[in-house]
């Protein structure tokens, strides 16, 4: 069989059938032909750009910018440069985030290292520095 139904490409890609009809929503996955019933018949080609997405998520890419690789892909005149540009751009995200997460760590590392666990909770100063009183 040379189409899959929205079933069958879920159970292919291992995601949820909600999964596929959201992709289709935001235009990830484009609109396939239906049958007389109703029942939408989706190319072999959706099974590998499923799974394009879902590794592009697990890069840390947001759909939308996922959209943007897969329109790269298909823009005429794009060269591996464009792409590249794009990953680079998801490098320094992803650097700072984990910059911000260290920054959180420490003032956490700061907070418990003030607490010495034996004082009533309304002397808690991990509490206390979480709720300041104005003044």
């Amino acid at each position: 069989m040379d189409r899959l139904s929205s079933g069958e490409l879920a159970k292919n890609c291992r995601v949820n059938l909600e999964t596929i009809r959201y992709y289709e929503r935001r235009g990830l996955l484009p609109k396939p032909p239906r049958t007389q019933s109703g029942y939408r018949l989706f190319s072999r080609d959706a099974v590998r750009r499923v799974r394009f997405i879902k590794r592009s998520q697990e890069l840390g890419f947001s759909l939308r910018e996922i959209k943007e690789l897969l329109g790269l892909r298909i823009r005429p005149n794009t060269t591996c440069a464009d792409v590249r540009k794009q990953a680079e751009t998801k490098i320094a995200d992803i650097k700072a985030k984990i910059q911000g997460l260290r920054s959180m760590q420490q003032a956490l590392e700061r907070l418990t290292a003030a607490c010495s666990g034996g004082s009533p909770v309304s002397e808690c100063p991990i509490l206390e520095s979480l709720d300041p009183e104005e003044g």
